[in-house]
C-alpha cells in the first residue's frame, strides 16, 4: 500500500524533525529553498555534486547548504561532520527554545534574512557610482545563509557560548525579523538601506 517513491518511515532530519509541515512562507524563494520530495534527508550530508550545473544547488535541502556554509575559515574547511553536529545541536537548542519545528524556523530565517535589493558597482571613466538593482531569488538564499552563518561565527568568536548556541540564537532572531539580536537582518537592512539611497 506504499506508493512508488515514498519511504516506509517518514525520513526525518537527525531522526527527529519531520518535514510534514515545513513550508516556505515567501512564494519567490519556493523554488530555491528547497525542503520538499527530495530535500527529505536524514542527514545533511548527501555528498551531491550541487555544483556542477547552473542552478543544480537551488535542489540541495536548505539544512545541508547550511552545513556547508558552517565549514568557512581555513581551519575547518573539509570538516562537515563537525558542522554537522554544530547544526544538529543548534536546532536541539531552537526546538527548546521555541517549541517549533526547527527546519521550518530555519526555513523562516532565510526566508527573512536575503536583501531584496543590493546596489552594484557602474563604473564608467574613472567615475564609480552604485546602481540599486532588484537580487534575484536563488541570490537571495545563498546571501541568507551566508550572513547568518557569519553572524553566527563572529558571534561566537572570542566568546564562551559555543558556536550552536549562536548558530540557535542567530536563526531564531532572523525568523523573528529581531534586527536588534540578528546581525544577519542587520546586515540585510543596511544593503537595503544603502540600495534605496542609491536608486
Amino acid at each position: 500500500n506504499l506508493e512508488p517513491g515514498s519511504m516506509a518511515t517518514e525520513a526525518k532530519l537527525f531522526g527527529k524533525w519531520s518535514y510534514e509541515e515545513v513550508s516556505v512562507g515567501d512564494i519567490s524563494l519556493a523554488d530555491y529553498i528547497s525542503v520538499d520530495k527530495t530535500a527529505v534527508v536524514y542527514l545533511p550530508h548527501s555528498a551531491g555534486r550541487y555544483q556542477t550545473k547552473r542552478f543544480r544547488k537551488a535542489t540541495c535541502p536548505v539544512v545541508e547548504r547550511l552545513t556547508n556554509s558552517m565549514m568557512m575559515h581555513g581551519r575547518n574547511n573539509g570538516k562537515k561532520i563537525m558542522a554537522m553536529r554544530i547544526v544538529k545541536h543548534a536546532f536541539e537548542i531552537i526546538h527548546i527554545l521555541t517549541g517549533k519545528n526547527p527546519v521550518q524556523v530555519l526555513v523562516d530565517a532565510v526566508a527573512n534574512s536575503g536583501p531584496r535589493e543590493d546596489s552594484t558597482r557602474i563604473g564608467s571613466a574613472g567615475v564609480a557610482r552604485r546602481q540599486a538593482v532588484d537580487v534575484s531569488p536563488l541570490r537571495r538564499v545563498n546571501q541568507a545563509i551566508y550572513l547568518i552563518t557569519t553572524g553566527a561565527r563572529d558571534a561566537a568568536f572570542r566568546n564562551i557560548k559555543t558556536i550552536a548556541e549562536c548558530l540557535a540564537d542567530e536563526i531564531i532572531a532572523a525568523a523573528n525579523m529581531d534586527n536588534q539580536k540578528s546581525s544577519a537582518i542587520r546586515k540585510k537592512d543596511e544593503i537595503e538601506r544603502v540600495a534605496k539611497a542609491n536608486r
